[in-house]
């Protein structure tokens, strides 16, 4: 089965990644693991297929898509003790820090309404089903559409090359759709998210708590959106040049919280190390120590690597040298420090493990399967759930690799 999903990364790989103004856009963010036969037992999944809802009235409020069509959803009911609980997951996919990268992501999904699937699997945190999804499975369940570039936080526009960078008012939009629609009389609520999403549930962790009453229970997850600003191989910080033209390009500073900005630059408080110390929502993180997306696009892109020395340990693990591997390590140590302070509070929850992996949550087999990924015996849908009700705290902090022999390792052609 693990050669199965390794082939599909495979593929994948090939067919979507872009390299526009010399930064990879490598969507590792929704890999169709579980829609295709022969990987992860789809057959025995057979995941709930749910409809695509655009937004009414979106465009009038200026909530649209990079090319001005209107923003969606995805929103299947929960049922019984779930009635009145509801899940929000913020698709991830990148950004986009120029008019050249943005106009190309006018052409896709990421960009445009016209280009999202019709209907998707509901799979991982998002399955209706008890063995699939044991703490979450009745709720109403949602997926928000992402289609700005800028983790739903820019509002700007570019009038000549036809884009609107509205990604605040299409978060704004959704949560007013949503309330609409029985958000406002919910008992729980989840804000997740993964990858850009993850980034996103981050930058509007409190905003999404300040809509419901004290009485309801409010908690915020990340998962694969604690991105750091590590030196790459070459010694640059390719990371942040690239988020400090996101946040320029698309208005992304006046939406960026006031507790960052009155003390460090507008692209520092796009760095949810710089956030997650003043978000007074409970937050989990759930984070793979060795992020494929940041090893491939962030520690080692070919822009910092035009010698290649980094190639094949960039997509494949195991082709790493002993240095390669100690520079990982410290990377790892980095993310680790980061996230002292955080996990001190006694409200917030951690899960990372020594993977190579990015976004845990929506694929069945890394969310909650019978070889899902462990840290001691636990995985990873049983601690977001012992979190978020209570019955327990999650501090869980993986031993460095390669300890972990439950990783599901993300390779790449």
């Amino acid at each position: 089965m693990r050669k199965l999903m390794g082939l599909w990364v495979l593929f994948i790989y090939g067919f979507a990644s872009k390299c526009v103004d010399g930064f990879e856009y490598l969507n590792l963010t929704e890999l169709p693991f579980e829609s295709f036969p022969g990987v992860s037992a789809v057959s025995a999944y057979n995941p709930v297929i749910v409809g695509l809802t655009l937004i009414q009235g979106a465009a009038a409020k200026g909530a649209v898509c990079l090319d001005g069509t209107s923003p969606g959803y995805h929103l299947d009911h929960g049922s019984g003790s779930g009635a009145h609980s509801w899940l929000i997951q913020l698709e991830g996919g990148g950004w986009c820090d120029s008019v050249r990268s943005c106009v190309y992501r006018k052409t896709t999904r990421h960009g445009s309404s016209t280009y999202m699937e019709k209907q998707i699997p509901f799979t991982g945190i998002l399955s209706n089903k008890a063995k699939e999804n044991p703490d979450f499975f009745n709720w109403n369940r949602v997926k928000l559409r992402y289609c700005d570039g800028a983790s739903f936080a820019g509002d700007g526009e570019d009038k000549a090359a036809e884009l609107e960078f509205r990604g605040q008012r299409i978060w704004s939009a959704a949560m007013e759709d949503l309330m609409s629609k029985g958000m406002s009389n919910a008992n729980q609520a989840l804000l997740s998210g993964c990858s850009a999403g993850g980034l996103a549930s981050i930058l509007h962790c409190d905003e999404f708590r300040d809509l419901f009453p004290g009485s309801t229970k409010v908690k915020c997850l990340s998962d694969a959106g604690l991105f750091l600003d590590a030196a790459d191989v070459s010694g640059g910080h390719t990371l942040r040049t690239f988020f400090g033209g996101v946040v320029s390009l698309q208005g992304v500073q006046k939406n960026l919280p006031s507790t960052c900005t009155n003390h460090l630059d507008p692209t520092s408080c796009f760095f949810p190390v710089n956030l997650i110390a003043n978000i007074k929502t409970p937050l989990f993180i759930l984070n793979a120590a060795y992020d494929s997306w940041q090893v491939q696009s962030s520690l080692a892109p070919t822009s910092a690597d035009p010698s290649g020395y980094w190639h094949d340990c960039r997509l494949n693990h195991e082709h790493c040298s002993e240095a390669q591997i100690l520079f990982l390590q410290v990377f790892r140590n980095h993310m680790l420090t980061a996230i002292k302070g955080f996990s001190m509070a006694n409200q917030n929850g951690l899960f990372i493990n020594s993977c190579f992996a990015h976004c845990q949550t929506e694929r069945q087999h890394t969310w909650f399967a019978d070889d899902s990924p462990l840290i001691g015996n636990k995985g990873i849908a049983l601690s977001v759930g012992d979190w978020y009700f209570d019955r327990e705290g999650v501090k869980a902090i993986d031993c460095p690799y390669p300890c972990d022999k439950t990783c599901h390792h993300l390779v790449f052609k």
